[in-house]
């Protein structure tokens, strides 16, 4: 959108959720769903969406879904002040091709997943990123391993962090170790006043946005958990970013980790992850059915009772109401 200044509001801090994706029985792509998805997310106050991430399921680049799935996203949010990431992954070449088409249909920057270089030294990973921010600008990702990421160094940080290109960073390898190397590779690039850091930590939401290290802080989120209960998540950071030393946050980040140990399925190693959000979406009747592109993809056993446990124990954590008072003309 002309005008708009997306690399402002991504420093001063969103709620970015990170994209599911809608199918019918048949596991084809629910068109009318997945921009009911969008509208919701644009609707609830996020600043963001990222689509192509694991949340939207790697395996949409196997069913040929990619390009739809973006095009779908650029099409609902046209003429809207919402930044547009795009998940873009694999080789040289995958990665170059989906940043190119990611940006022809006027997405703002790329989120950049390392996971297929597992083994590729500090150097061969620099490289590549300077390849895809030729194209675009860049988010970086550290992915929890557990999920398919791959540790990375403080060392690849601070280079990283150094490249022009490189507008932000998703910190999400759920452990407070690696965090801590991000924060401190980021700290001594250069540039710490350029990247925006956001917590992709899913289990410790609050504690990273209330936490400062070193100076720096992590301004919003961009997460799978934030794809439910949004209109929540957007009124929670607004009063964090008011009033960050408030008595009760403690406590908030209690309930929100508890809620999200149900729905990503932490008893079973995250394998009911993106069906623990299905689910949510579901009940609340945004999405169908919890389906996913792999058949064998669904609820772990005992999960959809810890998801009706959180959903009857935290309430207020849930947009239950605006979402049954906006869900028809979503779908419509």
């Amino acid at each position: 959108m002309a005008g708009f200044d997306w690399r402002a509001r991504l420093r001063a801090g969103t709620v970015i959720p990170a994209h599911p994706l809608a199918l019918t029985a048949g596991r084809r792509l629910d068109e009318r769903r997945q921009r009911a998805l969008t509208r919701y997310y644009v609707d609830a106050g996020a600043g963001g969406i990222a689509v192509g991430v694991h949340t939207t399921q790697f395996a949409i680049r196997d069913h040929g879904l990619y390009e739809p799935v973006l095009s779908l996203a650029a099409e609902e949010t046209r003429g809207r002040e919402v930044i547009r990431i795009a998940g873009v992954c694999g080789g040289r070449r995958q990665a170059l091709t989906e940043a190119e088409c990611a940006a022809r249909l006027g997405f703002n920057a790329a989120l950049l997943s390392l996971a297929a270089l597992p083994d590729a030294g500090v150097e061969e990973l620099i490289e590549h990123a300077k390849a895809v921010g030729g194209v675009m600008p860049l988010v970086g990702f550290y992915l929890q391993p557990a999920v398919g990421g791959r540790i990375l160094e403080i060392e690849f940080w601070r280079r990283f962090a150094a490249l022009e290109s490189v507008v932000a960073i998703k910190i999400a390898p759920f452990n407070r170790y690696y965090t801590l190397d991000v924060l401190r590779g980021v700290a001594e690039s250069g540039r710490a006043g350029e990247v925006a850091l956001y917590t992709g930590n899913d289990d410790h939401i609050v504690l990273d946005l209330i936490t400062t290290h070193r100076g720096l802080r992590m301004v919003g989120g961009l997460l799978g958990q934030w794809a439910v209960w949004t209109r929540h998540a957007v009124e929670m950071l607004e009063c964090l970013h008011r009033k960050p030393e408030a008595a009760g946050w403690l406590t908030v980040a209690s309930e929100l980790t508890d809620a999200n140990a149900a729905i990503f399925d932490v008893a079973h190693g995250f394998r009911g992850s993106i069906t623990g959000i299905h689910e949510v979406l579901r009940r609340q009747g945004l999405l169908e059915g919890i389906w996913c592109l792999d058949p064998d993809e669904t609820l772990s056993p005992g999960q959809i009772d810890e998801i009706a446990r959180v959903c009857a124990l935290y309430p207020h954590l849930n947009d239950n109401a605006f979402v049954a008072e906006n869900r028809d003309r979503w779908l419509a």
